[in-house]
């Protein structure tokens, strides 16, 4: 989400818990009215072929991908570290009264996760510079899943010219990493989609590149 490729230094990330960092970043952002709120393609692809229910959005944002759910009908809790994120996805959903509800928490993932269960869950482009228990949040994810419920994971594969580069050369996991780290149960889930995609993305000053997405799909054995 930063604005420039270099991203933080060591010394500005070490100076301000996760927390903070986000907290800052949304609270200066410049709210351009597009970058961000628009809905992830493939969270749209996705979802679409779905009947609307309840619905996890981990780490949402600006709020396009809850905005979009609900927008069709589904039901969403819209979680993100930054009180100041959650707070203008909420103020959006009031002002845009969408078919289905939008419901805001702020959680610091690594110490608490939102109650409930789930049909969809998703997972876009769930990345931070600071350290971060990845797999044990999917896998808390995936046992928040009702019976024939969906986890889908949107990961960077590629990275833009906008992009932060902590990494000069950043290696991705692939989906069957991804999955195979989350250690579920080798019975009661099955792997719908694994795969990589590109597309052309917009970058927040309004800049284009062809980049590379990492897809995963996991479904709850169910109904």
């Amino acid at each position: 989400m930063a604005q420039n490729a270099e991203g933080p230094s060591a010394e500005e990330l070490a100076a301000r818990t996760p927390g903070e960092f986000w907290e800052s970043l949304y609270r200066e952002r410049v709210d351009d009215g597009a970058w961000g709120t628009r809905v992830n393609p493939v969270l749209a692809e996705v979802a679409a072929g779905l009947t609307a229910g309840a619905a996890l959005d981990l780490a949402c944002g600006a709020g396009g991908d809850s905005l979009w759910l609900a927008g069709h009908g589904w039901h969403v809790t819209a979680v993100d570290i930054s009180p100041t994120a959650v707070e203008r996805v909420a103020e959006a959903a009031r002002g845009a009264e969408p078919a289905g509800t939008v419901t805001t928490e702020s959680h610091d993932l690594t110490r608490t996760f939102p109650e409930g269960d789930f049909d969809l869950i998703s997972a876009q482009y769930f990345h931070t510079p600071y350290d971060l228990p990845r797999s044990a949040i999917l896998r808390a994810a995936a046992g928040a899943l009702r019976p024939g419920g969906r986890l889908l994971v949107v990961d960077h594969a590629s990275v833009a010219p906008w992009s932060w580069r902590l990494d000069r050369d950043p290696r991705f996991p692939t989906p069957g990493e991804v999955y195979a780290e989350m250690e579920l149960p080798d019975a009661g889930w099955t792997v719908e989609r694994a795969e990589a995609r590109d597309r052309r993305a917009t970058g927040p000053g309004g800049q284009t590149a062809t980049v590379t997405d990492h897809i995963l799909v996991v479904r709850r054995a169910g109904n």
